[in-house]
């Protein structure tokens, strides 16, 4: 499976989807908020995304102006080929490793994945078997150009080393589809993991810097910035009941420290913006190719 779709241009609902292909995503024009997961990452021209489709994504426009993106979708399969040459690049490394991914390519950079672009549109257009041979060759040029710009991320991110990192990950895994019950607690974490709650406490604390419940607070809290963007017409009451709070005191008072203002400020601000794309992001979906 292999999809481009050059310069894309025109407003849309925003809808969260996901899809079993990964993508590329490259933003040329326009004001933009992306939402990848729980990230939202505010736009410039020149910034690329890499996507790992099963991740619920969604772009919110300001369709006053105009929104113009580039986006490749693909099936791994086939690069199969180009992987198994020898001396080969592993260039879908920083796929594998990172999941999703911005690339904020900006003067020579910029002009040089746009002018891979521009190619691989060129061979689009010829319509004949040796344009689609040298449009897929072009296409895995743009990810030796991607690789390449990832070699210093990735080699600073490192593999969980012990046992102890691992089983933190494990609770975030868990924690991601739990964060917003009510009666979330270390004495159902600790039984469902099947850990000691000072032995959980203590842990995720020292690999993550914070506590289980700081960490549920702020992914709930970035949650709340989400719901308000997509539906401002949400009030801050029903977000917070959402999102599990049983106080909204409590949840005003997290949101303002977090982000700086109060839930109802957050909200007028989108409102006067427009897409919110003027917003601070915090941090890092339309169906088929209308992201």
């Amino acid at each position: 499976m292999f999809e481009f779709n050059y310069r894309m241009k025109g407003a849309f609902e925003p809808i969260f989807h996901s899809h079993t292909f990964y993508e590329i995503y490259y933003f040329h024009e326009g004001k933009c908020n992306y939402l990848i997961g729980d990230q939202i990452y505010t736009l410039s021209p020149g910034d690329l995304i890499l996507m790992y489709g099963m991740t619920l994504h969604c772009p919110k426009i300001d369709p006053s102006v105009p929104y113009i993106r580039t986006i490749v979708h693909f099936d791994p399969a086939i690069l199969r080929p180009f992987l198994e040459m020898p001396q080969a690049i592993p260039f879908m490394q920083p796929f594998d490793q990172f999941k999703n991914y911005r690339l904020s390519l900006r003067s020579a950079d910029k002009e040089e994945a746009e002018r891979i672009l521009g190619v691989m549109r060129e061979h689009q257009l010829r319509g004949d078997p040796v344009g689609e041979g040298r449009l897929r060759l072009a296409f895995v040029d743009l990810l030796h150009f991607i690789y390449e710009r990832c070699l210093q991320p990735l080699r600073r991110q490192k593999e969980f080393p012990s046992d102890k990192e691992r089983t933190v990950q494990d609770v975030i895994a868990w924690l991601e589809g739990r964060y917003a019950e009510e009666e979330l607690s270390m004495e159902q974490i600790q039984s469902e993991l099947h850990l000691s709650k000072s032995y959980l406490a203590k842990i995720f604390k020292e690999v993550t810097g914070a506590t289980i419940f700081e960490y549920v607070f702020r992914k709930r809290i970035n949650e709340a910035k989400i719901l308000f963007l997509l539906n401002p017409e949400l009030a801050v009451t029903e977000v917070s009941f959402r999102l599990g709070f049983k106080h909204l005191a409590h949840f005003s008072r997290l949101f303002k420290q977090q982000v700086g203002v109060s839930p109802e400020k957050y909200k007028k601000q989108i409102r006067e913006d427009g897409s919110g794309s003027g917003l601070t992001a915090a941090g890092t979906v339309e169906r088929g190719t209308s992201s």
